[in-house]
């Protein structure tokens, strides 16, 4: 289990599930570098824990994550902030190979709305608000704002919603495709640790085929997708879990999967 301590998130363990909490209340969670750093690190040590097997990604019920921290990057250069490549640290993430749930609350505005896309189900409080509003600033989303909201989203709603800056709520969301569920504010995060709970029993490595697959369709045509669910596919016919679900199904109990 993990030993690292941090000051920006805290982390627990809940049976086969790893909790990561933002943690800057005063600043509504912020994204500042060092929050990023112990996140990353976090998400890669419950990535690497042969245990955990869903993540859950949360913050407070007032805010998941209001922004970036602009008091950090007002001063940065065009070359300052390129050298600084600080974006690298949002590449780990999309590296993290468990599934991970976003529980959210309260503002999830710019970074903290890109973050929450960089996760693979997204479970909102009936407070939740969302926005890149980038666009006040002088600047636009640059941790894959304008590439994964107009993928969820489509053209026209994205160019609205990034032109604009302007928020949207958790229902909104929800009709647009970025929210698979919508919870009252004092049941969120107890919905998004069932849903890990639930997915927690399935075959950790068909669970992972399972999400690599899927990204792929964004990296992809189609026919080259097809040929690499169809490799993963056949991949999982050599583990044990496939014997074991499979045996599972006939007998007609509960399948027991180890990971194996």
């Amino acid at each position: 289990m993990m030993t690292l301590t941090y000051q920006n998130i805290t982390t627990a363990v809940e049976d086969q599930i790893g909790v990561v909490t933002l943690n800057r209340p005063k600043v509504l969670n912020a994204l500042n570098h060092e929050l990023m750093d112990e996140l990353v690190k976090a998400l890669e040590a419950f990535d690497r824990d042969d245990e955990i097997r869903v993540i859950v990604l949360t913050g407070g019920e007032r805010a998941f994550a209001a922004g970036a921290d602009i008091k950090e990057m007002s001063d940065e250069t065009t070359v300052s902030i390129m050298y600084k490549d600080r974006f690298s640290t949002w590449d780990r993430i999309k590296n993290i190979k468990k599934p991970i749930i976003a529980a959210v609350s309260g503002y999830a505005l710019g970074g903290g709305c890109e973050l929450v896309m960089n996760c693979d189900i997204i479970v909102a409080s009936e407070t939740a608000q969302f926005g890149q509003p980038e666009i006040n600033l002088g600047v636009i989303p640059g941790a894959g704002g304008t590439q994964r909201l107009t993928r969820i989203v489509g053209k026209y709603k994205a160019m609205e919603l990034i032109l604009t800056g302007r928020p949207f709520t958790a229902c909104e969301a929800h009709q647009m495709g970025l929210v698979n569920k919508v919870a009252p504010v004092e049941l969120f995060l107890d919905e998004a640790k069932a849903m890990a709970k639930e997915i927690a029993k399935k075959s950790p490595i068909a669970v992972k085929l399972a999400k690599e697959s899927i990204l792929k369709t964004f990296e992809t045509t189609l026919n080259e997708g097809l040929q690499f669910e169809r490799k993963n596919f056949y991949m999982l016919f050599s583990s044990e879990d496939q014997k074991e679900g499979m045996k599972a199904f006939m007998e007609k109990r509960q399948a027991s999967f180890k990971g194996r």
